[in-house]
């Protein structure tokens, strides 16, 4: 009989998004020990509320992946069935969608190692995430091309180009879940009322500490103050498969001066997320998901999209209060004593 974590939630917001797949104002629901992380979003939302048009959200693109391993005799060999595997362009794409009425093949990339073929499969899932959709069309893909390519031989069904749960930078160059990008345009009033902060200061930490400091400390396609602690709140929140923030808080945050107001955005290329599949059917879950209105029928894929949004926003209203945040000396610390320490 299983038994369950009980992890405090809240919803916070509302918060103000538009964009190419989803309009309004939300309560999101974030999950989390770290009980400071709900009025610091909370702050950036209630930002939202009050700039026109709220927080821009755009879906750049939607691809799941996965990456199968060939051994081959030599690298020679590796190479003439490669080119052969991407001349079967056609074929390939009736394995697939013999294994799902969802997965559909969207392109493919390669690497010859020594004698070992590398080929990184990307498809698009519908509403679902992705996981074992993607992972049933690679293993039906492998047994075909095994068996049209007799000088191959298994490896693995995963050979970590994919790559799945790991730091990479082939995710963040070539994509792999949702490819989001979220924008707020705040009037600098709004800036000094609510984060306590300027425009300019802003600009000059992002600089310092998301890109200067990510960088001598040798981060990999990265450079936020904190994507992760939104991304588990709310990966927990929706039933996602939590280790997928590991790739998913590999992301940009970037904030300019424009005239008197601040640009602020956060890109984050690899969100994994959907609405329906393994985790999705708690109640807890489907509750959330009713809430901010993913229940009902729309073109498969539209709500994950739409949920994709929804966790892009608040990691731009996370990230943008944590900023504003230690552009004052003590704030911070002063925030986790009063509300962490009883």
């Amino acid at each position: 009989m299983s038994e369950y974590a009980q992890i405090p939630m809240q919803f916070v917001g509302p918060v103000k998004v538009s964009g190419n797949t989803i309009e309004g104002e939300f309560e999101v629901p974030l999950a989390t020990y770290e009980t400071p992380l709900w009025p610091s979003v909370n702050r950036g939302a209630r930002v939202s509320m009050n700039c026109a048009g709220g927080i821009k959200c755009t879906v750049v693109d939607d691809r799941m992946t996965r990456s199968v391993l060939f051994e081959a005799p030599d690298a020679g060999a590796a190479l003439i069935a490669l080119e052969k595997i991407k001349q079967a362009r056609a074929e390939l794409e009736h394995v697939v969608a013999g294994t799902s009425r969802f997965a559909k093949l969207i392109d493919l990339h390669s690497q010859i190692a020594g004698n070992l073929l590398f080929i990184r499969f990307e498809f698009t899932t519908g509403d679902a995430s992705g996981h074992n959709m993607c992972t049933q069309a690679a293993e039906a893909l492998m047994n075909h091309l095994l068996e049209k390519h007799p000088d191959l031989q298994y490896g693995s069904i995963s050979g970590n180009y994919c790559s799945d749960k790991k730091a990479t930078a082939v995710n963040g160059i070539l994509g792999r879940g949702k490819y989001v990008v979220a924008e707020l345009l705040i009037p600098g009033k709004f800036v000094r009322r609510y984060l306590k902060s300027t425009p300019e200061k802003i600009v000059q930490l992002n600089i310092r500490k998301n890109l200067i400091g990510t960088m001598l400390a040798g981060g990999s396609r990265s450079a936020n103050a904190h994507f992760a602690n939104m991304l588990l709140g709310f990966y927990l929140a929706t039933g996602q498969d939590a280790a997928n923030i590991v790739e998913g808080s590999q992301g940009l945050t970037m904030a300019e001066v424009r005239g008197d107001d601040l640009y602020f955005a956060v890109t984050l290329p690899n969100l994994i997320m959907g609405t329906v599949g393994n985790g999705k059917g708690l109640d807890f879950v489907l509750e959330n998901m009713k809430r901010m209105g993913l229940d009902a029928d729309r073109e498969p894929g539209e709500n994950s999209k739409r949920l994709a949004c929804l966790c892009a926003a608040q990691v731009l209203c996370g990230e943008l209060s944590l900023l504003a945040a230690q552009t004052n000396p003590g704030e911070l610390m002063d925030a986790h004593r009063r509300i962490e320490r009883k």
